[in-house]
């Protein structure tokens, strides 16, 4: 089944996931000269062609253009190093979230492939752009900007405002506000302006030839999931009880059909991963290693996606927000945790008079970017595992209560 509905496995999930980009994608083609008859090798405009400069703010610290280049040890800094990441951020709880009895979280479905659908990406190598260049959107690449100004408690949504205090800023993976220059990938300055600030970007790299390269390998793996939960009894036209009523008893209705969505899962993810594989003890530090070789070693690609799914995922929890005075207690990657008065998402997920989901904001479903019940804990629990540990941490895996969920997810 996963043959035939990703393709046939090349090695681990992950590489099937990269593997599935060039084949949907093929570097050369065929194509016939006019004048001899004969086929010569041809380039694909729509593919990574070639292995090209890399850029020393996208690259891993044991990258060998970095050989020599920082003290023994030295921790780079956001100026330094491109830290576009999936968000990982916690606060405390408010006293009146802590009158409501429970925390749901909910999970976003294939959040990864789900931000690399419609997201264009850089083809070729990149420009060196200096002398304090405009932004330009359009332009996939890293930009060096200071975002700090930007703050959310100034901005209006659907015309209300919001409390930026209980809100994990857009621009870190740990949601804390940024404090000067950092390098960023263009979705996450594209969002900065999105909001109504300014940016003044220092320097930048960038691809002047671009694409929506990953379309048809996102197309390709929804398919493959949505055709694989309706085997499981999830399909596209359940939504609220009914949803989470199919999702609960999906679990125990077929087993090899629930390993294969868990297949398909982690063939996207680590398809985005593969994009910057590190180099994992296979050869000395600062020396290359063989991923290096690859076309598809993009790690420029990599961080535009993760910065779209971070981005995409602050978006809704901005409309959240607006619509219902509803604030997030943790988001850990994908997972989002709400105190709510109920156990399940139908108790705290806003919804309009006539029971719809507020535009905008999460939206319980299986396809990908729509939202599933991960568990449900009590608030008197989080209280107890902030105790014990003896400060607040992310709590947002640590709940996973729901037999839908999975512990592996």
């Amino acid at each position: 089944a996963y043959a035939e509905r990703v393709m046939t496995p090349r090695g681990t999930a992950a590489v099937t996931g990269l593997e599935l980009m060039t084949a949907l994608h093929p570097p050369t083609r065929a194509e016939k000269d006019p004048v001899t008859g004969a086929f010569t090798r041809a380039l694909n405009e729509d593919a990574l062609t070639a292995v090209h400069d890399v850029v020393e703010c996208e690259v891993p610290d044991e990258h060998p253009l970095l050989k020599g280049r920082f003290a023994r040890h030295h921790l780079r800094t956001p100026a330094e190093m491109l830290m576009e990441e999936p968000y990982d951020w916690c606060r405390p709880l408010t006293d009146d979230e802590c009158m409501r009895q429970y925390l749901v979280a909910i999970d976003v479905n294939m959040s990864f492939a789900a931000a690399a659908n419609g997201l264009t990406v850089g083809l070729n190598g990149p420009t060196h752009l200096t002398g304090d260049p405009p932004f330009d959107p359009s332009l996939p690449g890293s930009w060096l900007v200071d975002l700090s100004h930007v703050d959310l408690s100034r901005v209006r949504v659907d015309g209300r405002p919001v409390d930026g205090g209980r809100l994990p800023s857009p621009f870190t993976p740990k949601g804390e506000r940024p404090t000067g220059p950092a390098w960023y990938a263009t979705p996450t300055v594209a969002y900065a302006v999105e909001l109504g600030f300014e940016v003044a970007p220092v320097e930048a790299y960038v691809r002047t030839r671009t694409g929506r390269y990953l379309d048809a390998w996102y197309k390709r793996l929804r398919d493959a999931y949505v055709t694989t939960m309706a085997d499981l009894g999830v399909t596209t036209g359940l939504g609220g009880a009914e949803f989470l009523d199919a999702m609960a008893r999906s679990r125990q209705s077929d087993p090899v059909m629930a390993l294969l969505v868990g297949a398909i899962k982690a063939t996207a993810k680590g398809g985005i991963g593969k994009l910057r594989q590190r180099n994992r003890g296979q050869v000395p530090y600062h020396e290359p290693w063989p991923a290096l070789e690859r076309e598809t070693w993009r790690p420029d690609i990599r961080a535009a996606v993760l910065a779209n799914q971070r981005i995409g995922l602050h978006r809704k929890l901005m409309k959240t927000a607006a619509a219902a005075d509803l604030y997030p207690v943790a988001v850990g990657t994908d997972a989002v945790v709400y105190p709510s008065p109920g156990p399940t998402p139908l108790d705290v997920l806003p919804r309009t008079p006539e029971g719809k989901p507020v535009p905008g904001t999460f939206r319980l479903g299986v396809s990908p970017g729509m939202v599933k019940h991960q568990g449900t804990r009590t608030v008197l629990w989080a209280e107890e595992q902030f105790e014990e540990q003896g400060g607040v941490f992310n709590i947002a895996n640590h709940i996973k209560t729901d037999p839908a969920a999975g512990e592996g997810e």
